[in-house]
């Protein structure tokens, strides 16, 4: 995570520019027209306007200035040394503090002219109060351009700046020129730093990133350094050492044995002996680089002579490896050794730190004290923890014993008899889908005759057994004796035995004639046998008479019953002719039995169908053709189709 992004500073514009853009914006964004005879009220508003937004304008670009460089004394130390290297901390700050200076000015004068404003006597006055209020304010913003122009030239810089977080997991490499700094870190990340064979090749800082221990590192290749007093190192050579003194990481310090380099051993030696001071407290690799050429016989000795040893700290480097980047060997471990150093410094500042202390003092590390226990066969004592102790019963330690006794008898018996295995079986009775194998024989229940019984069986996640009823064969026979008595008794009527012969045939008849019924309706109901939507031919009122004599009712009563049918059908019948009423050019027949079924009578039918008729004959052929997916536009001129700016030429109105 980048701490400071210096590449979204906006862009610093000119003061001649600055001007131009608070201008335009001024008269773009406030009323323009204003005339002499509006009240005094309205035009100390329109000119108060205009100035409190020249003013606001001016606020608002030189706070986005100020806001969007860094403040020197509220960034990190590495960030404030380098602005002080490449850009000369004075004359930065001095530059930010002019800007802020005339936006204070800038309010100041608002508010001067703003008071004026109020107490202005005329159209003239207010006018050039207004005028003489942006004019000065236009000037004082002419006297910050060579400080916007400077910061324009530090914005252009920072934006080209690698992006450095000072808390991240990070590699210094630092060292001579041409020692095979860039070398080194193409090879580590996807950095792409440019690699030639003369010295003095980087000329700034440069950073790639890798992966180590699912860990993400930053690494920083610094541009070469020479053996001379800090007064007189150049800004190049500045960059690497705020880089040593203001990071915690791993300091990679890349020597040349070979001397391919063109700088002497003594040199490469003297320039580590003066940097001393940047390598404490932080994690020293010595890297020895083209060990593909060979090397003076007293550098060993040298470099095992600056390595800390574990009895005493005298030795500067916690260590020196030697490297090839020609022919790629020794690389990775010598990433590997610099990464690890990092992590455990970091671990044991985190561990000494009084963070670590407060968790350490309410952690607690028990050690249970240990005694004497009799083994299972009660001759030899084990030590066992006494906060480990099972407290296991001695019946339960019984029962274990005579278990795995018998297990092991078990797998005794197994391993002396020659058992048939299912899969032999199954071979030699026909193979698969010949043979089933038996799975019954090894169910483990109560009664072994249980095993091949067809029930219980589950289905659905039910036991058939449950739904079976034991006594349904006798409840069945029951009922049936109870039916045949039902019939018995029907048959046997005692009445039938006081009625005479004729009286028995025609209650005999009656029964006859219900069972055909009965068996009609069936029939009609069930699909199969008849058509149920089939109605039945009305009968006649001869008909009805001989029907209802034949069953022994009285011819009085007969004869009531035909005369109320006859009435009722004559008053439910249609006429033969049937009326008609001719209602221009559209005829409705009137039907006296179904047409008035919601009307008192048929003058009121006939207005209706008026009315309706007049209803429909207002609606025109084409919006009766209409339907849901007709795509018309219903009114002719829809004003979202034709309001709006006409183009040259259009004169279509709505």
């Amino acid at each position: 995570m980048v701490t400071y992004n210096l590449k979204k500073i906006q862009i610093v514009p000119g003061a001649k520019e600055l001007i131009d853009i608070v201008l335009s914006k001024t008269q773009r964004k406030t009323p323009t027209v204003i005339h002499r005879h509006y009240a005094i009220t309205r035009i100390r508003q329109f000119y108060m306007r205009k100035v409190k937004f020249a003013q606001q304008t001016f606020h608002d670009k030189l706070a986005q200035i100020l806001q969007d460089f860094p403040k020197v004394d509220e960034i990190h130390p590495f960030y404030a040394d380098l602005l002080n290297v490449l850009y000369d901390r004075d004359h930065y700050k001095l530059a930010l503090g002019q800007l802020s200076k005339a936006r204070s000015l800038i309010d100041n004068l608002s508010k001067e002219y703003l008071r004026l404003l109020k107490y202005g006597d005329s159209l003239y006055r207010c006018k050039m109060l207004k005028r003489a209020a942006v004019g000065r304010m236009c000037t004082i913003v002419k006297r910050l351009a060579s400080s916007l122009g400077y910061l324009e030239q530090v914005r252009q810089h920072m934006a080209r700046l690698p992006s450095v977080d000072p808390h991240m997991r990070c590699l210094i490499i630092a060292g001579y020129p041409n020692v095979g700094k860039s070398s080194f870190m193409n090879l580590i990340t996807r950095a792409n730093v440019d690699v030639q064979p003369y010295p003095f090749t980087t000329k700034s800082l440069y950073v790639g990133h890798m992966d180590y221990r699912y860990l993400r590192w930053q690494v920083i290749d610094t541009p070469g350094i020479l053996d001379k007093p800090l007064e007189e190192r150049n800004t190049i050579e500045m960059q690497s050492i705020t880089a040593l003194a203001h990071l915690r990481a791993t300091i990679l310090f890349f020597l040349d044995p070979s001397e391919h380099c063109g700088f002497s051993w003594e040199q490469q030696m003297g320039l580590f002996h003066s940097l001393e001071p940047l390598f404490v407290e932080k994690p020293l690799l010595i890297v020895c680089n083209k060990t593909d050429l060979p090397w003076q016989s007293q550098v060993e000795e040298e470099l095992n002579g600056l390595v800390r040893q574990e009895s005493s700290d005298k030795g500067l480097a916690d260590g020196w490896m030697k490297m090839s980047t020609l022919e790629k060997t020794g690389v990775i471990e010598v990433r590997n050794t610099a990464c690890d150093l990092l992590l455990n410094q970091r671990v044991e500042s985190k561990v000494k730190g009084p963070r670590a202390q407060s968790i350490l003092n309410r952690l607690h590390v028990a050690i249970p004290a240990t005694m004497n226990h009799k083994s299972d066969n009660n001759n030899e004592e084990e030590e066992w923890p006494v906060l480990c102790r099972p407290l296991i019963p001695d019946s339960v330690w019984n029962k274990k014993k005579k278990r795995e006794e018998n297990t092991m008898s078990m797998m005794v018996e197994e391993e002396s008899e020659n058992k048939i295995l299912e899969k032999d079986r199954e071979m030699a009775y026909g193979g698969a889908g010949v043979y089933s194998s038996d799975w019954n024989k090894h169910y483990l229940l109560r009664d072994e005759s249980w095993k091949y019984d067809i029930m219980p069986e589950i289905i659905e996640g039910h036991n058939i057994l449950d739904f079976i009823d034991t006594d349904i064969d006798e409840r069945l026979a029951a009922l049936e004796e109870e039916e045949i008595a039902r019939e018995a008794m029907n048959e046997d009527d005692s009445r039938l035995e006081e009625l005479d012969k004729e009286s028995q045939e025609r209650l005999q008849r009656i029964r006859d004639k219900k069972t055909l019924l009965i068996r009609g309706r069936s029939k009609s109901r069930n699909p199969i046998g008849g058509n149920k939507m089939a109605k039945a031919h009305p009968k006649s009122s001869e008909e009805w008479r001989k029907q209802w004599l034949e069953m022994g009712m009285d011819k009085e009563r007969v004869d009531s019953m035909i005369k109320h049918i006859v009435t009722h059908r004559s008053q439910s019948r249609e006429p033969s002719k049937p009326r008609s009423q001719s209602c221009s050019n559209h005829t409705y027949r009137w039907n006296s039995t179904k047409a008035e079924k919601g009307f008192l009578n048929h003058q009121q039918r006939q207005k209706a169908l008026q009315l309706a008729h007049k209803a429909i004959r207002g609606i025109s052929k084409k919006e009766r053709r209409k339907g849901e997916a007709d795509r018309t536009i219903y009114n002719e001129h829809p004003k979202h189709l034709f309001s709006g700016k006409r183009k040259m030429g259009k004169t279509q109105r709505r």
